[in-house]
């Protein structure tokens, strides 16, 4: 209990800190650019149209709703990294205690290190963030439909408890659970990619006689993780756009965003518009080849 009280102290501590980014992020990936494009130039030197990046985006906002304008949406966002932490700890003791099927070796136990033990860790894992994910997205609908306010001032969603009401009053129970089989999907795309990666790398790329061999391992866990995130980061663009889609804001309903009746359909119209990648990078971001920036509606087409 005082391992999960931890956790979750720390964790709200790094989510107060981290919510600026993701906020910018978050208006970023539903295609609001509030400042036009400035010359500028990239890495190697030459010069290109950029769009603003993490500092510029940042200015804006304080500009218009003060520093206090940064954390839209915290306090949702809070419940649910805390509940998260929560469930997530709560199911890695049950399968502990209990067990977790098996799914090589039969009920042979692992050799730790070995890819029958990197699956069955892999699948407990899977099933506890499937669980957290699950038991707080609507949290995490009523956090970014808190930040999208922002594109058309509205006021819709200003408290955790009013935002429920709201939510169920319009679109019922499946509105708390706006997106969630995308962010399902790239959870559990990413863990595997990244664990499965990280093993091979470990067995058939790192002698265990090399000095600071346990060093060098995290090192691969952690390149691997971001590889992972990075293939699916279009599962996080969809997720998100879902869950603030035709939900009676600005930013989720035409002429500013389109209306998609699933989840597929908005990959798709992103997949067309070479749109995958949308708010994967807040620095150094290139004007989008063939859009024109649109003053009025602040975006690009």
């Amino acid at each position: 209990m005082a391992d999960t009280c931890g956790q979750v102290l720390l964790g709200s501590g790094l989510t107060v800190l981290s919510h600026p980014l993701m906020y910018i992020k978050v208006l970023i990936q539903v295609g609001h650019e509030p400042l036009a494009p400035s010359l500028g130039r990239n890495l190697f030197g030459r010069q290109v149209y950029q769009l603003p990046g993490l500092f510029a985006y940042a200015k804006h906002i304080m500009k218009i709703d003060g520093t206090a304008g940064l954390f839209k949406g915290l306090v949702p966002r809070l419940c649910a990294g805390s509940i998260g932490t929560i469930v997530h700890s709560t199911v890695v003791q049950k399968c502990q205690e209990h067990g977790t099927p098996q799914v090589l070796g039969g009920q042979q136990k692992a050799v730790e290190g070995s890819l029958q033990h990197v699956v069955n860790e892999t699948t407990k894992e899977m099933i506890a963030r499937s669980c957290a994910t699950i038991v707080t997205h609507p949290f995490h609908v009523i956090t970014l439909r808190c930040m999208v306010q922002f594109i058309g001032r509205e006021t819709k969603y200003s408290g955790v408890f009013d935002s429920i009401v709201t939510v169920y009053r319009e679109e019922g129970l499946l509105g708390f659970f706006a997106g969630l089989i995308p962010r399902l999907l790239g959870d559990v795309l990413s863990l595997w990619i990244c664990n499965l990666l990280a093993h091979l790398i470990n067995t058939y790329a790192i002698d265990d006689s090399m000095s600071h061999t346990g060093e060098i391992k995290n090192c691969s866990q952690a390149v691997t993780g971001f590889f992972a995130s990075m293939l699916t980061y279009p599962f996080v663009l969809v997720s998100n756009l879902m869950a603030v889609n035709n939900c009676g804001l600005a930013g989720g309903l035409p002429p500013y965003a389109s209306v998609c009746p699933t989840w597929v359909d908005c990959w798709r119209h992103l997949s067309r518009e070479g749109n995958m990648s949308r708010g994967n990078s807040l620095f150094f971001r290139k004007l989008p080849a063939g859009k024109i920036y649109a003053v009025d509606q602040k975006r690009f087409f």
